[in-house]
Order: structure tokens, then C-alpha cells, then sequence
């Protein structure tokens, strides 16, 4: 099968399977319905920076979380941490760690790991009789772990999946559930400055929350001793979504390698399962691959105002990365850097993320 019809058919299949989530979701009716939406929690910076709207020109490690074709255009070797005050004022952070790799004759495969956990603190353990507290304290943990693959088909079509493991617990209490990602991305134009994207996000299985925790003693349905009786609790479903953008890189300068300036138009669809449609743009200015600025606007149904917003964000976002060549050949080689972002909320103090990128 030629290239050109093996995309077409991966295109096509790929949008069929997404749209099969919405024959039974994909309204706000459901809303509140799903669970472990720490999934849809972005702790990266660059990405947060233009809220998401990049799934089509999204590259390296941070793809992983948006759409994983991107990964496929990691360098050799690339490390993330980065530390994200989640609503400030509230106290919960997000941090999230993880490395590429690129492997292989053609350098064309890279894998990369990503492991993304909530930080709640420590929270008081209070009871009915004692709803004051001071009984000691209980910390929650919300974890998942990402493996991904990327390959680059050619110099226009990458494709990329990401296995991921979930598991939130608290006590002796927790579920557990997997689930899968799966993206494409298409380049072309000139100067490759064109970009399309899809991506099919958190579909997977259903989790149930179960341990010693809903276990408790009760009277017998005979008899006069007593029994440990067990609860059951109801399954959720995992929040799944449909990622669709485009983006045009537009190099101010006239340089054909290696260009000084470099101006990316970003547009992006997102379609929630258990939520409203989102939709948006986003801009990025990058000057040298050393400083890149960048501001994005996420839009949904009742964002504008707060008496009808469902969410605390606003929609706007923006950030910017510095990093640093270790090496004094232009734009290659090995990197340090630092990411910065910021989205605005109507409650709290905003969401903040910061970031440390090393690439080798």
C-alpha cells in the first residue's frame, strides 16, 4: 500500500473510532459522570502555555499528553520536570517527570515515559462524632504512568500511541484502570510548515473503587452474631476525547535552515465525552530556538462569564521558555531550559507551571 492511501485509511479509521464514543457521550448532560479527570490535567509548559490548542505541531516529550504522534519528533535524548500549582491557593500541585529516547538505524522510532501525580498534602482525618478533626491526617494519591511509542512514517506522516496505568487510592481504598491514546500528525507545505492533527485520547476500561475500606461489620440476616459485610461501589467511565487542529509556522526571516524567527498560528477542536466541546487558538513566537513566547485562548460554551462559566478557567493562557545551547553550533545539539505558564481563572490565583527541559 502507498504511503499516501496507508494515511488516508489510519485518517479515516482513526475518525470513525473516535466518533463511536459519541454515540453513547458526548454531551454536557453527562458532565461529572467520568472519573480520574487528573487525565485531563496538562502539568507541561509549553503546551499549558497556549492551553492545548498545539495537537498539531505539538513535539517531544509533552506530546504525550495531547497527541502522541509528536513524540516521533523528540531529539535523541529528552528529559522533563516540571511542578504545577494547580488553582494557587488551593494546594494542590501536579507534578510530572519523564524522558524520551530516540532508538534505531533510521532514528525514525522514540519511546518515551511519563509519570504525572497529584499532590493534595495532608488533609485533616475527621469523623462524624469528631468533625474538628485532630485524629491525624490522610494524604490521597493520584497516579499515572505513560509508556509511549512514536515512529516518523516519512518526512510528512508520524503516528504514536501511549499506553497509560491509573490508580487513585486513599487508605485502604483504590481503583485502578488502563487506558490508551493514539494520534496522528501530517506535514506538509514548503518549507514542512503546515500541520494537521488528530488524536484519540483516554479510551480504556472502566474502574471501580474496592478494598478493606467499604468492609464493615454488621448483624447477620439469621442469627445474633455478627458478620464483616463488604459494599460494592458503581464503576465510572474514564474521560475520553477527541483532539483535532491545524497549525501554519510562518518564518519571518528568509532563511531556508536554521531560521532566526519563527511565527506559529495554532487552531484546535477538542470533543469531551462527559463534558463540553471545546475550541480555540493559540499563537507562539520563537526567536533561535533560545526564547519562545506564546499565549493561547480556550473557549466553551458559558466561559465568558462567571455566573454561567462551568469551569474556573477563563480560557486565556500564556507562558515562555528560555533554554540554552550547551553546544556553539546553531540550533543543534544539547540544551538546558526552563518553561513558564500561566492560566487565568475566575477563583484562586491562577494556575501556574514550571518546568526544566534538558536535551542532549
Amino acid at each position: 500500500m502507498k504511503m499516501s492511501n496507508l494515511f488516508r485509511a489510519t485518517l479515516v479509521s482513526m475518525a470513525f473510532l473516535a466518533a463511536m464514543p459519541q454515540l453513547w457521550a458526548g454531551n454536557p448532560d453527562r458532565a461529572g459522570e467520568a472519573g480520574a479527570y487528573e487525565l485531563v490535567m496538562n502539568g507541561w509548559g509549553r503546551t499549558s502555555g497556549v492551553f492545548g490548542m498545539n495537537s498539531a505541531c505539538v513535539q517531544g516529550l509533552e506530546s504525550m499528553n495531547l497527541n502522541p504522534a509528536g513524540l516521533a519528533f523528540a531529539p535523541k535524548t529528552e528529559i522533563l520536570f516540571s511542578r504545577t500549582h494547580w488553582l494557587q491557593g488551593s494546594e494542590v500541585f501536579l507534578n510530572s517527570a519523564g524522558i524520551a529516547q530516540k532508538f534505531g538505524k533510521d532514528k525514525g522510532n522514540v519511546v518515551g515515559v511519563t509519570i504525572n501525580a497529584l499532590d493534595f498534602g495532608d488533609i485533616e482525618r475527621t469523623t462524624t462524632n469528631l468533625p474538628e478533626g485532630g485524629i491525624g491526617t490522610f494524604k490521597p494519591g493520584f497516579l499515572n504512568i505513560g509508556v509511549g511509542y512514536s515512529r516518523a512514517f516519512s518526512n510528512s506522516i508520524y503516528a504514536g500511541v501511549v499506553f497509560r496505568l491509573i490508580n487513585e487510592r486513599i487508605d485502604d481504598l483504590s481503583a485502578t484502570g488502563f487506558c490508551l491514546d493514539a494520534g496522528i500528525q501530517y506535514v506538509t507545505g514548503p518549507r514542512e510548515n503546515i500541520h494537521f492533527g488528530i488524536a484519540l485520547r483516554n479510551v480504556g476500561t472502566p474502574m471501580r473503587f474496592g478494598g478493606d475500606g467499604l468492609n464493615f461489620s454488621g448483624s447477620a440476616t439469621e442469627g445474633t452474631y455478627t458478620i464483616t459485610q463488604s459494599q460494592r461501589t458503581q464503576k465510572f467511565e474514564l474521560p475520553s476525547q477527541l483532539n483535532i487542529g491545524a497549525a501554519y509556522d510562518w518564518y519571518i526571516d528568509k532563511a531556508k535552515e536554521n531560521p532566526d524567527h519563527k511565527l506559529t498560528f495554532m487552531a484546535n477542536f477538542t470533543s469531551n465525552s462527559f463534558g463540553k466541546d471545546q475550541f480555540g487558538g493559540g499563537l507562539e513566537y520563537g526567536w533561535r530556538k533560545i526564547v519562545m513566547v506564546r499565549a493561547g485562548y480556550r473557549y466553551e460554551d458559558g466561559i465568558t462569564s462567571f455566573s454561567t462559566s462551568t469551569t474556573a478557567f477563563t480560557g486565556l493562557a500564556a507562558g515562555m521558555s528560555v533554554q540554552v545551547p550547551l553546544t556553539k553550533k546553531k540550533n543543534e545539539g544539547a540544551t538546558i531550559g526552563i518553561d513558564y505558564a500561566y492560566r487565568a481563572t475566575y477563583t484562586f490565583k491562577g494556575t501556574h507551571t514550571y518546568g526544566i527541559r534538558i536535551t542532549l
